[in-house]
């Protein structure tokens, strides 16, 4: 908000026929998708929930498919298979008893997760900058959370010390503000189902991130899902290039 406030005050300005955009993205994608991930984390276990997470870039394909008339490929299709074979090798995914309601409420998280590309996509669409639309998906998100579980806790937690102020603070801007921001941007670029595909590198960077910081031991699961991760960005991107080459030299010879 600050932000905005220094570049324009105008980017606040959002229309009420639009509003339901931004209902969409805090409330049916954040706040839902939130809730449903912890729910299924404390039901089940935490790979299982981030791989259940994970099937957020193949409702986006469908999504996109039927709303947005993007072409379902065998390239986007071969694509998302290795990422989801990815996310599954680092997650450490095994195979055993399966708790029903964990299973939906993961499903659901992925359901969330895979909205906050739709939404965001139609208020682009709409004019809307990826400022405007990172801050009123974060307030509208944090309102509804509040009016549902209360502010006292979270507001007294976060201001009970300056260090707990800092954390918070830093946690809301570097793993939740500026990564959505970065992604809504790259949505204005790219194509959605696309766009999902490639967020799939977030499980691959912790494990990385493990490794340097944490000493965690690389595995020989966690190497193929990095593989696996890796593959499916440049098997997507690859196509990208080439289409972009043959365009341009259909349209010198035009």
């Amino acid at each position: 908000g600050i932000l905005l406030l220094f570049r324009d005050k105008k980017l606040f300005r959002i229309r009420l026929r639009d509003i339901w955009c931004f209902l969409g993205l805090g409330l049916c994608s954040l706040l839902f998708f939130t809730y449903c991930y912890f729910q299924c984390i404390a039901l089940t276990s935490l790979s299982m929930a981030a791989v259940l997470l994970y099937t957020a870039p193949g409702i986006v394909m469908v999504i996109s498919l039927f709303l947005f008339r993007e072409k379902l490929t065998v390239r986007k299709l071969f694509a998302l298979v290795l990422a989801f074979a990815g996310c599954c090798f680092v997650s450490g995914l095994t195979v055993g008893n399966v708790n029903l309601k964990g299973l939906i409420f993961g499903l659901c998280a992925g359901l969330g997760y895979a909205l906050y590309s739709v939404f965001a996509r139609l208020a682009l669409d709409r004019g809307y900058e990826n400022g405007t639309i990172n801050f009123y998906a974060m307030l509208i998100a944090a309102l509804g959370a509040g009016i549902i579980w209360g502010f006292d806790e979270p507001v007294q937690r976060i201001f009970s010390s300056l260090p707990s102020f800092l954390w918070s603070l830093s946690t809301g801007l570097f793993s939740c503000f500026l990564p959505y921001l970065l992604y809504t941007y790259g949505l204005s670029g790219t194509e959605i189902g696309k766009a999902a595909v490639m967020a799939s590198t977030e499980p691959v960077v912790a494990t990385l991130v493990g490794i340097v910081l944490y000493q965690e031991k690389l595995t020989l699961s966690g190497a193929l899902g990095v593989v696996f991760v890796v593959a499916a960005i440049v098997v997507l991107n690859t196509g990208t290039r080439k289409r972009s080459k043959a365009e341009d030299q259909s349209r010198q010879s035009g």
